[in-house]
């Protein structure tokens, strides 16, 4: 039976939507006062435990791997949101605002994620899950240096089109790992 990766892809997304869209709900726009630094450490932090779990197999706190993946995925959304925002945008959004803002990153990451299926084919279903914690991590450190260099980059791509690429790549994880 073939793949419906676009519907994979919406499901995936769904799940991860409505659990940003609660915690909005709960706390607001708290994530707003994060430098885009703390962004990428949060990420860092959900990768790196994802690894850790891979790698120990055992949970001692109760979440699980695919929580932390969700978390990719919402943590690359607020980072994206947070480039774009203006510098004088208030740090309360409406919960509207939010949802739609999500939707326009999210979809700009899946026409990226189509284009590069065009070229690769579906090379992701053949990958190891651990394969897409430790790209993510190095795309973390990639943006790490970037955010040292204050944004400069020779011949990289800049920091926005990494954190698409975790988000894919955690989206992928979430599909191997039957969430969709």
């Amino acid at each position: 039976m073939a793949k419906d990766t676009s519907a994979e892809y919406d499901a995936i997304i769904k799940v991860c939507k409505d659990l940003f869209i609660k915690k909005t709900k709960d706390y607001g726009t708290a994530w707003r006062i994060l430098r885009p630094a703390s962004i990428t450490d949060q990420i860092f932090i959900k990768a790196q435990r994802i690894r850790t779990l891979e790698d120990k197999k055992v949970s001692k706190v109760g979440e699980d791997i695919v929580g932390e993946y969700i978390g990719i995925v919402n943590y690359c959304v607020i980072a994206i949101m947070q480039l774009e925002l203006a510098e004088d945008a208030p740090q309360e959004l409406n919960v509207e605002e939010v949802g739609v803002n999500f939707d326009v990153k999210v979809n700009e990451a899946k026409e990226l994620m189509f284009a590069k299926n065009h070229d690769y084919g579906e090379v992701w279903r053949d990958m190891r899950i651990s394969s897409f914690t430790d790209l993510i991590l190095m795309k973390i450190l990639r943006v790490k240096q970037i955010e040292d260099n204050k944004g400069k980059t020779v011949a990289s791509e800049g920091v926005k089109a990494n954190y698409i690429d975790m988000m894919n790549y955690a989206v992928f994880a979430l599909i191997k790992l039957g969430l969709a």
